[in-house]
């Protein structure tokens, strides 16, 4: 079974088919422009601060120390796909939970100048849990859900692989 990491958590929550599209490495072009868009304001963002640290199968943007707390944090270019994006983090404060670390979360939101707080708690760890088995049910399939026209095809990097 394919490891679950924090894009294939947040795609849950934006659309099913372009989470199996990604856990099965069908990959949208490098060069699509929303993907650019992410990756520079990503870079440009919040530079003073520790940056995209490997734990395992999860890839954190931000690190730092405030008040004696671990403070981890997910930048994203808006707040379109604001659930998706808590999710995210929530299972990054979760992963580390289970190696012993305790963190606090922060979504950031540069262009909108937002700073999200996050905490993970008891019903976020039960809705992580059934997440993930729904998850492992859908990457297992032997092909791609059907596409669903939604909000977030318009601007999707799969667009083409469910609208061509």
């Amino acid at each position: 079974m394919k490891q679950i990491t924090g894009n294939l958590i947040n795609a849950y929550y934006i659309c099913h088919r372009k989470l199996w599209l990604f856990a099965h490495e069908v990959n949208p072009p490098s060069n699509n422009p929303y993907l650019e868009i992410g990756t520079l304001i990503g870079e440009e963002s919040y530079k003073r601060e520790k940056r995209e640290i490997l734990v395992g199968n999860i890839k954190i943007d931000l690190i730092k120390k405030e008040s004696g707390n671990t403070v981890i944090a997910e930048i994203k270019k808006s707040s379109k796909g604001i659930k998706a994006a808590r999710m995210q983090l929530l299972f990054y404060l979760y992963q580390l939970k289970r190696k012993g670390i305790k963190a606090k979360g922060e979504l950031l939101i540069p262009k909108e100048r937002k700073k999200i707080s996050m905490e993970l708690t008891a019903e976020s760890i039960e809705i992580l849990e059934k997440t993930i088995t729904e998850i492992e049910e859908i990457i297992s399939k032997e092909k791609p859900p059907l596409p669903k026209k939604i909000s977030f095809c318009r601007n999707c990097s799969y667009f083409e692989f469910c609208w061509s």
